[in-house]
């Protein structure tokens, strides 16, 4: 029999239940143990993000660029207006929505403050770059590859990302868990827990009811480009939308995705180019959670956010998650500079704002997967059958 192994979300899950109890009988010493764990991870976060741009998003547009052609860019095109439109909806709602039950504040001031755990060792570990170098410099090389066939520096990068993976898989997200653990013990010997449990519940619940919502409006619109009743269409993509909420993963749910886009009534030559593609660049879910939780956590702190510096995150965002979705956790992982960077959320916030998207990591996929059969069906009305020879 396969021994059992529990995914991230149950990991996360029992970290999170873990650290609220062990918090209220902690000593002080244990805490600030695990508070200097906590602040030396977030260092290391700091410094691989820059990399993982480099690594990921470069060789993601060398290798687009290859077969680059009008249905190529038609879908990226759609992609990332699907991506960042999800954003904008997110915060039209969420800043309407949530402070209807939510306090402003209720984690600023002397109640999130009156008591303080300081960690032993406070070790500073600068990356190499800023996040927004590190996005232009990926561009920069990217075309630059594409334009000079540097066959080389292509394969030198895909060797580079190869390791930033290896990093991310085996170090980071392996990790992830105890870092959540480490800032809710902390919370909760700090007497804050119970307000951020309370309502991290129903900005999970917003984010969800937020992603099947936009859905229902991408298949509406798909659907009238196509001719096609959006209601058959969507249905149709439930098995993928439940396989990548359960696998927390658009990639690896390509398989269901293809299938369940066959259904309605798309040829093999547009489902085997536009699902793949779609898988990696389309992030329309993951925007709306990523979106939600920052608006929350920015509500809860007290944290002003104008619209203008909103507007830069979600134009940057998603074009930092395009080659994310090949590894675990990396849209996140992507966004957690531009948090700080652009949002100007301190550690705290940011660490609040991993355990939100983290604790129900599936609806997020299962928006991306399932929009991209919306995706499909606008590509195939417009190619038709032109597609395979569009993409050779």
């Amino acid at each position: 029999m396969k021994k059992f192994r529990p995914g991230l979300f149950l990991k996360v899950l029992a970290a999170i239940a873990g650290g609220a109890l062990l918090g209220l009988v902690a000593p002080e010493v244990l805490v600030r143990i695990f508070k200097t764990f906590n602040v030396l991870f977030a260092q290391l976060l700091k410094f691989i993000i820059p990399l993982l741009i480099l690594g990921l998003v470069t060789p993601a547009i060398a290798h687009v660029g290859k077969g680059a052609g009008k249905m190529l860019l038609t879908v990226m095109g759609i992609a990332y207006l699907s991506t960042i439109c999800a954003g904008f909806f997110a915060h039209v709602c969420g800043s309407n929505l949530l402070p209807l039950y939510l306090t402003a504040g209720e984690l600023s001031g002397d109640a999130a403050t009156a008591k303080e755990f300081l960690p032993y060792i406070d070790l500073k570990i600068p990356p190499i770059c800023d996040v927004l170098t590190a996005l232009l410099l990926s561009f920069m090389i990217g075309v630059g590859i594409i334009v000079t066939d540097a066959g080389g520096l292509r394969k030198g990068f895909d060797e580079f990302g190869n390791i930033v993976r290896l990093t991310i898989e085996r170090v980071i997200i392996p990790m992830l868990p105890w870092y959540v653990f480490t800032m809710i013990c902390e919370m909760s010997a700090r007497g804050v827990v119970a307000v951020v449990l309370g309502s991290g519940a129903k900005i999970i619940l917003t984010g969800v009811v937020l992603s099947v919502i936009y859905l229902i409006i991408q298949y509406c619109i798909a659907g009238g480009i196509a001719g096609k009743n959006p209601f058959k269409c969507l249905w149709n993509m439930l098995p993928a939308y439940f396989t990548a909420f359960s696998i927390c993963s658009s990639s690896a749910a390509i398989p269901v995705t293809s299938e369940c886009t066959r259904k309605n009534g798309i040829p093999d030559d547009i489902v085997d180019f536009t699902i793949p593609l779609c898988s990696t660049v389309h992030m329309c879910g993951s925007t709306i959670k990523l979106a939600v939780s920052s608006i929350a956590v920015a509500y809860l702190t007290g944290t002003p956010l104008p619209f203008a510096v909103y507007v830069h995150f979600v134009l940057m965002q998603g074009i930092a998650a395009v080659a994310a979705p090949g590894v675990m956790g990396g849209v996140l992982m992507a966004s957690i500079g531009l948090l700080e960077s652009i949002m100007g959320f301190s550690p705290e916030q940011t660490a609040l704002v991993m355990t939100l998207y983290l604790a129900l990591d599936g609806y997020g996929p299962a928006c991306n997967v399932t929009g991209d059969g919306a995706i499909a069906l606008i590509i195939n009305r417009l190619f038709g059958n032109k597609a395979k020879a569009t993409a050779e």
